[in-house]
């Protein structure tokens, strides 16, 4: 998702502002670093799934937004992140949350490269490969700092959850056609013509500073456990 850190950070409060000190990296930033001085880690520089092959500093915090559900394996690539922290470095990661962005269709009809979704915490859920980031931060050796919905600029009126196989197909045919028009404007409009045909809409494509995700934000413990 391009630009997402961006528009997170405009609803930061100082606190989470003030964890984001000293050394740090951002994993998958792509062209929209969090920070202007943040070590940069994205596909060119080495597979984020084995990060420890490729990075063998130490860092103050970690940053990492709409890469985790990328992984093959979210658990083992978390563990990977987080051995990058020094002790009582924080490691923030954002991932989409399954039901406002994926709205119960599994692959993702908006990003064919999402290996996974996830959700705070559910008995159960409608997608095959669905992570609860509860269970996701507790199989951590680390302490949960703040785990929350970012819903900003969201419209659930116009969610759809799950869609029928022939708006789903005329989504495609839309998303297909919109990449050769000239203007992000025009392919707007054909997604929303497709969503009042009954196919789920990407709010976060929409102008506006508009997210669908889910922020955690933990800590390594000290040396000494604290």
């Amino acid at each position: 998702m391009p630009n997402e850190a961006s528009k997170t950070r405009k609803i930061w409060s100082p606190e989470v502002l003030a964890l984001m000190t000293g050394k740090g990296i951002d994993i998958g930033c792509g062209s929209d670093p969090v920070l202007p001085g943040v070590e940069r880690f994205d596909v060119a520089d080495g597979d984020a799934n084995h990060i420890r092959s490729y990075v063998t500093g130490s860092y103050d915090f970690v940053f990492a937004s709409h890469v985790l559900e990328h992984m093959t394996d979210p658990f083992s690539a978390l563990r990977d992140w987080l051995s990058l922290l020094r002790p009582g470095g924080v490691l923030i990661a954002i991932v989409p949350d399954e039901d406002l962005y994926e709205q119960g269709i599994f692959p993702s009809v908006f990003n064919d490269a999402h290996t996974h979704t996830f959700t705070i915490a559910k008995a159960r859920s409608w997608s095959p490969r669905s992570i609860n980031v509860l269970d996701l931060v507790r199989s951590l050796t680390a302490d949960v700092v703040k785990i929350e919905l970012q819903d900003h600029g969201y419209d659930r009126r116009l969610l759809r959850h799950g869609a029928s196989r022939w708006a789903l197909r005329w989504l495609t045919l839309a998303r297909s056609y919109g990449r050769k028009l000239p203007s992000d404007a025009w392919r707007r409009r054909l997604s929303k013509i497709a969503w009042a045909l009954g196919a789920p809409l990407d709010q976060t494509a929409l102008p506006g500073d508009r997210l669908a995700q889910i922020q955690f934000i933990v800590r390594r413990p000290d040396e000494d456990g604290r």
